[in-house]
């Protein structure tokens, strides 16, 4: 199955307005969840709740009409970000990515020892997530950059403390991540030791649709991991493909570990972490010395095509100046108010 949301324009009773829809895509179709639900709910009920809608959906088939001629044509829809999440993780679970990253945005390739020892991930802004085609409109920044990735996402009650076959359970489906970058703005905060953050949370484009999980386990190997092929396009030209088997971890442990003395819950977003092999231009940067291929520029087109799962384009827009902020003003360092007076 795969979810999806949606606006259509020009609706009868709504000229000139957007009429959004959440429900199933059907070959090029979609069609309206039955009993008027919305993604968050369908997650909530799981996978059990969408098989159910599913099958309404295909008994309500008008007699002699095939379900695929159900809903409206996706020609006639713009997709929307497949869900608001309640939460997004964003983990680092490709080596490749690490050994070439780090010296683009710490100036030293490296793989540390601690992060073979558990999946590492940092909080993303939920509020600014894009969905297909929607351009994003980053900081005023040098380097822009994306970031391939397959982001699982949390169906039913979630859980704390689960094991890695549990949190495997608890995973809804999959849907394409696009984690924007500003490298420049990462390299400067990161040295803070805290971060990232104003060079990664002004977007995040999520998409086209999230595919139930039931759909990939045909790809699924020996050792639970997701050996399905992802590829980055910018213009049209190949920038990077990998299998996203070279996780570190399979995603039942990413989802372990994010509940781990904590909660997971459904509409909760984890991204693997960018792919290797090219999965951002930064890896390539540290790889090569050199700014090649060259930072994205307004007007750039990035297509991520990931296998089973499905295709998400987005467009670079203008960057958005922000208010500027003074540095940090000296202080006295006095305990007692006015003690330096």
């Amino acid at each position: 199955m795969r979810i999806a949301r949606w606006t259509v324009s020009g609706q009868p009773g709504a000229v000139g307005e957007d009429v959004a829809g959440e429900g199933f895509v059907i070959g090029s179709r979609v069609v309206e969840f039955p009993r008027g639900l919305t993604v968050g709910a369908v997650l909530h009920g799981g996978l059990a709740l969408a098989a159910e809608l599913h099958a309404e959906v295909e008994r309500e088939a008008a007699p002699g009409r095939s379900l695929a001629e159900a809903g409206r044509s996706l020609a006639e829809v713009q997709l929307l970000a497949p869900l608001v999440p309640s939460s997004i993780r964003d983990f680092v679970a490709f080596e490749e990515h690490v050994e070439g990253v780090s010296a683009s945005v710490d100036g030293k390739s490296e793989v540390v020892p601690e992060w073979y020892e558990a999946p590492t991930f940092y909080f993303t802004n939920p509020h600014t997530v894009l969905g297909p085609d929607e351009p994003v409109c980053p900081p005023v920044t040098e380097r822009l950059d994306f970031e391939l990735e397959v982001a699982a996402v949390i169906g039913g009650d979630g859980g704390t403390n689960l094991t890695p076959a549990e949190a495997g359970g608890a995973i809804f489906g999959y849907t394409v991540m696009n984690d924007w970058s500003a490298r420049d703005l990462q390299s400067r905060e990161m040295k803070v030791r805290l971060g990232p953050a104003k060079g990664k949370d002004f977007g995040t484009s999520l998409g086209p649709w999230i595919v139930t999980a039931d759909e990939l386990e045909p790809y699924l190997d020996a050792d639970g991991f997701l050996a399905v092929r992802a590829e980055v396009r910018v213009n049209d030209e190949l920038v990077g493909e990998d299998l996203v088997s070279n996780m570190g971890w399979p995603f039942g442990d990413l989802v372990a570990y994010a509940s781990r003395n904590s909660r997971v819950v459904a509409g909760d977003v984890l991204g693997s972490g960018t792919t290797g092999n090219g999965g951002c231009l930064s890896e390539l940067w540290g790889r090569r010395g050199d700014l090649t291929p060259a930072p994205l520029r307004e007007g750039d087109v990035v297509r991520m095509t990931v296998e089973g799962v499905g295709e998400l384009v987005s467009i670079v827009g203008a960057a958005s100046p922000a208010p500027i902020i003074p540095p940090a003003r000296v202080r006295s360092r006095a305990r007692t108010r006015g003690a330096n007076r």
